[in-house]
């Protein structure tokens, strides 16, 4: 069993979320600004269907990448000097988050909701939510958007709509959070996919720890700026 949320009831220990479904610790609450800053601050986030209770998420192991440690293989470095694409910060969130809503071969539904893209759309009025764009030929071919939070980017979803536009995204968020101080990035679920760009996976009992060194220190919340010698289109 796992425990309900009331307005007021605070998250219980990531320790005890379930070993099946991997990480479900708790059901319940609401979306909040107060209560989504909370639950990254302890390393839990929101995944839920349309129509079912919010349910919150701590999986153990715990998908991360650490900015240094980010792949770029020669023929991804070549993608990368291509002037074609520009990369934009913060200019269409919402745009982003209903492409990374929209259907995708193989899966049935979406856990990015109606009520998830509005209340992650008031986190970024607020300077806590972040989206990272590729655009190619004025139209939005690329992108993904999280939460940071201190020096720790909580990374959600990411969409492509023409080859290696999320992956293009990626690199340029990678080279913000080097340019920042951001330590962390959070990728939750292990993949293929991340693991071939350089995330691993640690215990999640190694994540909570990590996160408590840094999740109180950094960045004031404001909207983050595109300025064109950080975002060069160069490996």
């Amino acid at each position: 069993m796992i425990p309900w949320l009331g307005p007021e009831t605070p998250f219980p220990p990531v320790s005890r979320a379930l070993h099946a479904p991997n990480g479900l610790l708790a059901a319940g609450g609401d979306l909040s600004p107060t209560r989504l800053l909370a639950a990254y601050r302890l390393g839990i986030y929101p995944w839920f269907a349309e129509g079912d209770p919010i349910l919150w998420w701590s999986p153990d192991p715990r998908m991360v990448l650490v900015p240094g440690e980010f792949r770029v293989t020669r023929s991804f470095a070549k993608t990368l000097r291509n002037a074609r694409y520009e990369v934009r910060v913060d200019t269409s969130f919402r745009a982003v988050m209903e492409a990374c809503a929209a259907p995708r071969e193989g899966q049935d539904g979406t856990w990015i909701t109606g009520s998830m893209i509005d209340a992650y759309v008031r986190m970024h009025e607020l300077g806590h939510a972040h989206s990272v764009e590729t655009w190619i030929d004025g139209a939005l071919a690329g992108g993904l958007y999280g939460m940071a939070v201190g020096r720790v980017i909580f990374g959600e979803s990411m969409f492509t709509r023409v080859r290696d536009a999320s992956k293009i995204a990626l690199a340029h968020l990678v080279r913000h959070a080097r340019a920042n101080g951001f330590e962390l990035i959070d990728c939750q679920m292990e993949t293929s996919h991340l693991a071939s760009l350089g995330a691993r996976p640690i215990p999640r009992e190694e994540f909570s720890a990590r996160i408590a060194e840094l999740v109180n220190s950094g960045p004031e919340p404001q909207r983050w700026e595109t300025p064109a010698a950080a975002f060069e289109a160069s490996p």
